[in-house]
């Protein structure tokens, strides 16, 4: 569904990504790790035409990302949504007017009748009872379920998470594990999460790509991560960079 072909990235001067290819198939959970500031973030923005690469190729559903002018992008993110770390709601509009945004600009339903479908959006993310609550009034865990349900709107086939357990408090994170394995998966959306958590990666993942020094480190299953005899990876999953000496 997915394909990263080779891409290469310089940024700052830095180069940040070089060569790095991976693909994610249509249905699956794919978490992208490694330490901040190896690319992990970079390589969703450039499959949604935030960033370009130097080099390479991003396909996604055959489509070639790379050449895509902006009303193509446009499209391109109604198919891939994405979900930021901050949650990016307006704290001037309730919950529910923030998820019906979305409904009326692309399906120009009148207010009312884009609001009932809100609705069922918060409910499928189990939120629904913030409704009318200014996002201002929520912490960053209900946020970010809220900026789920607007994203959903559009019915997206894959969904992107940045950072997605950052800042939440314990129950939250597993609100959105529960989330991602459960309603989401059985819908058949493709979800690529970007994460350091590394409970919720063992909790979610199907398959787990990890960066390191601007190249791919592992490509593989939760399962095959937790056996890996590779200092570096050993060292990111335990936290102790000693194990990366060893």
């Amino acid at each position: 569904m997915i394909e990263f072909d080779r891409i290469s990235i310089t940024l700052g001067g830095r180069p940040v990504l070089t060569g790095v290819s991976a693909s994610v198939r249509e249905g699956e959970v794919f978490c992208i790790i490694g330490k901040s500031g190896v690319g992990k973030s970079v390589m969703i923005k450039q499959l949604v035409g935030l960033l370009q690469p130097d080099s390479g190729s991003i396909r996604f559903e055959g489509d070639e990302v790379t050449a895509m002018d902006e009303r193509r992008l446009a499209g391109l993110r109604r198919r891939c949504g994405m979900v930021f770390q901050q949650a990016t709601l307006f704290d001037s509009m309730t919950c529910v007017d923030n998820v019906a945004l979305p409904i009326r600009k692309h399906l120009g339903l009148p207010p009312h009748r884009a609001r009932e479908r809100a609705l069922g959006y918060l409910a499928r993310v189990g939120v629904e009872h913030l409704a009318y609550r200014d996002p201002s009034t929520l912490g960053p865990g209900l946020r970010k379920l809220v900026a789920i349900a607007r994203t959903m709107t559009m019915e997206p086939r894959a969904i992107l998470y940045d950072e997605p357990t950052t800042g939440l408090d314990p129950l939250a994170a597993r609100k959105f594990d529960a989330l991602v394995t459960g309603p989401l998966t059985e819908e058949g959306v493709t979800q690529v999460v970007v994460s350091h958590d590394v409970r919720s990666i063992f909790d979610i993942g199907g398959r787990v790509l990890m960066l390191h020094e601007g190249g791919v480190r592992f490509l593989g299953t939760v399962q095959e991560l937790a056996n890996s005899a590779d200092p570096v990876v050993r060292g990111f999953i335990t936290g102790d960079p000693g194990k990366e000496e060893q």
